[in-house]
């Protein structure tokens, strides 16, 4: 079996298995990076589309469901989700990065739950996406707090607290770049969600990186913030040329 990159435009092949599994959920038309696998007969094709249909449809949607079972509304959950961030954070102030770590996760899991229940209730609203996109942004930075807090509260052996300050400000402005960036085009009317560091790959390399870093003595956390830091400038640049364009050629 061989293992290769590839790059695929336009409408779903109905011969490919990845598509045909995902084709009876939606008709989806795409262009991006994909990873194609092969053996004899099958041709293996998953894009972060099918990765987002995939998570809805086993993931969101029964989360969303037993929600609507315990009662609970979207904005309600948005203002959950943003609680356990702040617990998050303080965690990690206080130096508990394991476990701030998997609290934050699981703060930044419930991102999935709000818009999937106001879809699911027929709620969806201009103000619970408004709230859901402003709690985001403030659970995400208040995280960044909590590392400042902690790096500035310990000895980081071999390594200097500037340094590690400038990369941590750096992933931060970035990171809330893309996200502004998007809100921005919305804005004025481009949608769009290309790059590849958007906030769910932040929230998980963050997370994970957290717990990583309370596992083994090596400072992953400024690794996965140096990461954030240059893959969000890379967005940060992708997004600009992608909306550009769409205004250019509206014009």
């Amino acid at each position: 079996m061989g293992i290769k990159w590839g790059y695929l435009a336009g409408k779903p092949q109905r011969g490919i298995a990845g598509v045909q599994f995902l084709s009876r959920w939606k008709n989806i038309t795409w262009t991006g990076f994909v990873r194609l696998g092969y053996d004899e007969n099958v041709t293996v094709v998953m894009t972060r589309e099918h990765c987002r249909l995939a998570l809805y449809r086993f993931v969101e949607l029964p989360g969303a469901k037993l929600l609507r079972a315990l009662g609970l509304t979207p904005n309600v959950i948005t203002v959950m989700g943003f609680c356990i961030c702040l617990l998050a954070s303080a965690m990690v102030a206080w130096g508990w990065l394991v476990t701030g770590g998997i609290v934050f996760l699981l703060g930044g899991g419930l991102d999935l739950f709000d818009g999937g229940l106001a879809r699911l209730n027929g709620s969806d609203s201009n103000f619970g996406a408004f709230l859901d996109s402003v709690f985001d942004r403030l659970g995400e930075s208040a995280l960044f707090i909590g590392l400042a807090v902690f790096f500035l509260r310990n000895d980081l052996p071999g390594t200097s607290i500037l340094w590690v300050m400038i990369i941590l400000l750096l992933a931060l402005v970035f990171s809330q770049s893309v996200s502004y960036l998007r809100a921005r085009g919305e804005g004025l009317g481009v949608f769009t969600k290309s790059g590849l560091m958007t906030r769910s790959e932040r929230v998980v390399i963050l997370g994970t990186g957290l717990v990583l870093d309370g596992l083994i003595p090596y400072p992953v956390m400024i690794w996965a913030l140096g990461l954030i830091a240059v893959v969000s400038c890379f967005t940060l640049i992708q997004r600009m040329c992608t909306i550009g364009n769409i205004l250019n050629k509206g014009r």
